[in-house]
């Protein structure tokens, strides 16, 4: 790959070209889907609660994970496929539904007996293990059809979904890049405040209030159309 007045040019005798400002663009649209509320945003606010800045971040990078997943996906015609079968996207979004669901049921237990998942003493509990912060962001994505959706309208007006593979990776990495950018912002600013959303008080309300959240948006989710 080589840089020569502001386009990137791949492959060794110049093939396709992709302009420096197609890429920012590109990044423009992710950062404000990412910025958009919805239920990776829930999830990173919760993990960065329940077990601190790393777990909030471990959560970032499972939903650039299914950022990536979707946006390959996309270039590979897999999830127009998705988009193009009512029984392939009802499977998908039921299980991403249901799955926002026992998050949100989670959380409301967790409101219910007023510890949610830390110790007294604010540490995580033995449950608020690395791996369930990042299994929570990627599920969340990569079981929400409406992200490939969302990659298979946008990537095509940047990059021709025929195009060069390594057009279609910069893309995709550009994708992951301004996700995990934008999560590990709200990780850091939520971990900031964990100790007063930590007080029993507060952190009573934030579990009830995005336990709420989680199963509106798993009712949403079951309920959209393609």
């Amino acid at each position: 790959m080589s840089v020569c007045r502001g386009r990137v040019a791949v492959g060794p005798t110049g093939g396709d070209v992709t302009t420096v400002g197609q890429a920012l663009a590109f990044a423009g649209v992710i950062g404000l889907a990412a910025a958009s509320p919805g239920p990776d945003f829930a999830v990173v606010v919760r993990r960065s609660v329940v077990a601190g800045r790393g777990h909030g971040m471990l959560a970032a990078a499972g939903i650039a994970t299914g950022v990536f997943v979707w946006s390959v996906a996309a270039a590979m015609g897999v999830a127009a496929l998705l988009a193009a079968s009512a029984v392939a996207f009802t499977v998908v979004k039921m299980a991403g539904a249901a799955y926002l669901l026992w998050l949100g049921v989670s959380a409301l237990l967790a409101a219910r007996r007023g510890g949610g998942g830390l110790d007294p003493d604010g540490r995580p509990r033995a449950e608020a293990r690395a791996w369930v912060s990042f299994r929570d962001g990627l599920l969340c994505n990569v079981l929400n059809p409406k992200a490939g959706v969302f990659f298979i309208a946008v990537l095509p007006q940047f990059v021709p979904m025929d195009g060069a593979t390594a057009d279609v990776l910069l893309f995709s990495l550009v994708a992951v890049a301004v996700t995990v950018a934008w999560f590990t912002v709200v990780a850091n600013l939520v971990a900031a405040l964990r100790r007063l959303l930590a007080r029993p008080a507060v952190r009573r309300s934030l579990d009830a209030l995005t336990g709420a959240v989680m199963i509106a948006l798993g009712i949403r989710l079951a309920a959209s159309t393609a």
